[in-house]
């Protein structure tokens, strides 16, 4: 990848200092602001593979459909999560 890879994606030239990137080991990267990693940020973590996708037509309504799209880019995703965890719900009960 060039120093320039981003540059596709805009019309402006990158401001970052590539070189000084490069030249960082992770004992110069500053995690102060990251989450401790110990034994409580994992206790609750879940692993699991993504199950492939059923295409469908699928009838919403409108104002529905239209909210999750205003939430931004991903909007059919997030449809899924929240039948996933209906589902979910539903099987624990």
């Amino acid at each position: 990848m060039s120093d320039n890879s981003t540059s596709s994606f805009s019309n402006q030239a990158s401001r970052t200092d590539w070189v000084r990137i490069h030249q960082m080991t992770d004992a110069d990267i500053d995690y102060s602001d990251s989450p401790a990693e110990d034994e409580a940020f994992w206790a609750e973590a879940e692993w699991w593979m993504p199950v492939s996708k059923t295409r469908l037509s699928l009838r919403l309504d409108s104002d529905v459909v239209d909210w999750f799209k205003a939430q931004g880019p991903g909007y059919q995703g997030r449809i899924n999560a929240v039948l996933r965890a209906y589902v979910r719900s539903k099987a624990k009960a």
